[in-house]
């Protein structure tokens, strides 16, 4: 009579139960490794090398080896591949997260993954929250919440290459970095004070050259004055606007002085 994979595996575990002989303890685990890698892979991170995942379901596969009971009625892979699960699912949470995650928002990750990749194999792109939604069984929200998580997987060294025009700075080198538009802070509170003196067309003017970008001849065209009295008007308003600023930054000279 031909015995089924199945039925020898029965066998073989109630013989290994009865026995303890590591020699069928090591063929069960063998023949099912096969199994171990295709739960492995299901789990695949770009961020973690596959061979260490694979590690880990293998880990699982002989807890569940030892564990397995053939005369409860169930396959060993309907007992193995939740406790490979498990393994895996306690790697990611133990040493792979950069940032610590609650254990229900890192299982909702790995859902929402695993739709996005059945679904883009069914669907040949991206698919959309929407439909992540509907495949994961989740609301848009708890969707949109999980791939927010999914970015504190990974942490990037201070001393790793930023991206740069210059000749590769670490992203520690652009920590602390002075941000040359704080000097302007100062001056940009004076001159909008300062300019509260000036008339409307005044204002104007100065806002289309100096932030429109607008040459003296296009302001004039504007304005409906000629590009001389443009000329004129600029300096005049700027002339004001320093003499209001400088004596504003006196005054708060003095006060500091008299506090």
């Amino acid at each position: 009579m031909t015995v089924s994979p199945t039925q020898k595996d029965i066998l073989d575990f109630r013989e290994y139960r009865r026995t303890g002989d590591v020699a069928i303890r090591d063929a069960l685990i063998e023949r099912a490794l096969p199994l171990a890698h295709q739960v492995a892979r299901r789990y695949q991170r770009s961020s973690e090398p596959l061979e260490d995942i694979v590690q880990v379901a293998r880990l699982g596969l002989v807890k569940a080896v030892e564990r397995f009971d053939p005369d409860r009625g169930v396959a060993f892979s309907t007992y193995a591949v939740p406790t490979m699960l498990g393994e895996i699912k306690r790697y990611f949470r133990d040493t792979g997260w950069a940032v610590h995650m609650p254990r229900s928002l890192q299982e909702r990750v790995f859902t929402v993954e695993r739709a996005e990749k059945t679904l883009h194999g069914r669907l040949g792109r991206a698919p959309s929250v929407e439909e992540l939604a509907e495949q994961a069984q989740l609301t848009v929200e708890e969707v949109l919440e999980a791939m927010e998580a999914a970015t504190a997987y990974d942490a990037r060294s201070l001393d790793a290459p930023a991206p740069s025009d210059d000749e590769a700075p670490s992203y520690g080198d652009t920590l602390g970095r002075e941000d040359p538009h704080f000097e302007l802070v100062e001056d940009r509170g004076a001159v909008r004070s300062a300019l509260r003196i000036l008339p409307l067309r005044e204002r104007r003017i100065l806002h289309m050259r100096f932030v429109e970008d607008m040459t003296q001849a296009e302001i004039a065209r504007h304005v409906g004055v000629s590009q001389m009295q443009v000329s004129r008007l600029l300096r005049r308003s700027l002339a004001q606007l320093r003499e209001v600023a400088e004596g504003e930054a006196q005054l708060e000279r003095s006060l500091a002085g008299v506090a």
